[in-house]
């Protein structure tokens, strides 16, 4: 089951998906991944990564940090048919466009994410993805920034899509948008 939890920057969307993904693999005995995507360059990332790895301890999850080229986190698996929580889409985005200095076209790196999630999505069992919004602000943007956040609304509205239930959270609620 595919399942894309979509939410605005602290809206419990992070929590939500966690908890999704533990209910999904409960009794299961496969292993419970977090594929990590955010790269830290400063203090502030530094402390985001942390708060998640507390909050996520003893949870049972392995984490494979794949900042890129996410489907090669099943290289790293040792347990296919297993269930994994994908942190998070819009650093996955940002990672793919501008790791290397000059922005990628949008539909390079869109066709990237959207075949390694198919790819992951083929192999496990249970698939949780965190997404966010990042266009309602109604700003206009550098050119490089619109690139992303076009690539972004693209790769939500496939995963959407393709993902078997959408969940937004608004607030800390959950509400569920498909089916």
């Amino acid at each position: 089951m595919m399942v894309f939890v979509i939410g605005g920057s602290a809206s419990g969307k992070s929590a939500y998906a966690e908890q999704m993904a533990l209910l999904l693999s409960e009794g299961m005995k496969q292993q419970k991944y977090y594929l990590a995507t955010m790269q830290v360059w400063d203090e502030e990332s530094k402390k985001r990564v942390e708060r998640h790895r507390q909050l996520r301890s003893g949870k049972g999850f392995v984490t494979i940090e794949q900042p890129l080229a996410i489907h090669r986190a099943l290289e790293t698996m040792v347990c296919l048919g297993a269930t994994a929580l994908l942190e998070c889409i819009s650093n996955l985005v940002a990672n793919e466009m501008f790791s290397e200095g000059t922005p990628k076209p949008e539909g390079q790196v869109v066709q990237k994410i959207l075949q390694g999630i198919s790819v992951l999505n083929q192999e496990l069992a249970n698939f949780v993805i965190v997404g966010n919004h990042v266009f309602g602000d109604g700003i206009l943007y550098p050119e490089p920034t619109e690139k992303y956040m076009r690539a972004m609304g693209i790769i939500n509205q496939e995963i959407a899509a393709m993902a078997d239930r959408v969940v937004e959270v608004v607030a800390g609620i959950p509400i569920t948008v498909k089916p």
